[in-house]
């Protein structure tokens, strides 16, 4: 069964993605469960950081459930639904006063990158795998999932890892800058609980200030960019190129991409 998971314990909200027969695959309900699971732990006094991890050994998350797409995503005003939803999803670690730690194992591909990458510190094991196949789906990505790679990895970095849907591993992740930490497997676990542990004993209003501050010294484009930008992010989800992309990945073929 596909579903969110949430446990508190020692001052640590867990939010963990479980579907793990796909990798801990995101459904649409998943998607839209994860504000929430945040906005509850937020609110929460007992709570002083937020983890988010993956079920399993094997991933985070490793994308959108391809499986829905036709249902959820194969007409706009579907498309618009399923968007919302996981726009949502992205802005959510944000919008937390308190901090969100990403535990990364194994598999972070697509909308798991994006996840990772909206949180506000990634620790990763030696065995990530990571990927943002955008490019091999014929997907838009929206301004905001972009902005934030930018930030965190640059201009060059996040243009390599769009332009060539390459796999990339813990070791490149942490020298582009994506991730904060990697520690081999078997520390994972306790390097993210002395990690937390730190962060919790610190002063909340003090974090929640730094927070604050640090996400509102990001920069930002006018209105016109992010328009012009959604305008094509809306180009390729009504392409013939889009449905292409999702036929061939379920048929695990090459995809034909024709630019239109």
């Amino acid at each position: 069964m596909a579903e969110l998971i949430t446990k508190k314990e020692n001052g640590i909200g867990w939010v963990i993605f479980s579907n793990v027969p796909k990798l801990n695959a995101m459904t649409y309900d998943m998607w839209a469960a994860f504000p929430k699971a945040l906005a509850d732990f937020d609110a929460d006094p007992e709570v002083r950081v937020i983890v988010t991890a993956g079920d399993g050994e094997k991933a985070y998350v490793s994308g959108a459930d391809i499986s829905q797409f036709e249902k959820n995503r194969g007409t706009a005003d579907a498309q618009a639904v399923y968007n919302a939803a996981t726009a949502e999803a992205y802005l959510a670690p944000g919008r937390c006063s308190k901090p969100v730690v990403a535990k990364i194992r194994g598999v972070c591909i697509g909308g798991g990158l994006g996840l990772a990458a909206m949180c506000d510190l990634r620790i990763a094991a030696d065995d990530g795998v990571f990927r943002m196949p955008a490019a091999r789906l014929g997907l838009g990505y929206g301004y905001d999932g972009l902005r934030r790679l930018v930030e965190l990895m640059g201009q060059a970095n996040t243009a390599d890892i769009f332009f060539s849907a390459r796999k990339f591993n813990s070791a490149d992740a942490l020298h582009m800058g994506f991730v904060n930490k990697v520690v081999p497997v078997a520390e994972l676990d306790k390097a993210v609980a002395d990690y937390c542990k730190m962060i919790a004993e610190n002063a909340p209003l003090t974090v929640a200030t730094a927070k604050y501050t640090i996400a509102n010294m990001s920069f930002q484009a006018d209105k016109a960019v992010q328009d012009k930008v959604q305008a094509m992010v809306d180009t390729c989800f009504s392409s013939a190129d889009y449905k292409e992309g999702r036929t061939a990945f379920m048929e695990k073929r090459t995809p034909d991409f024709k630019g239109k």
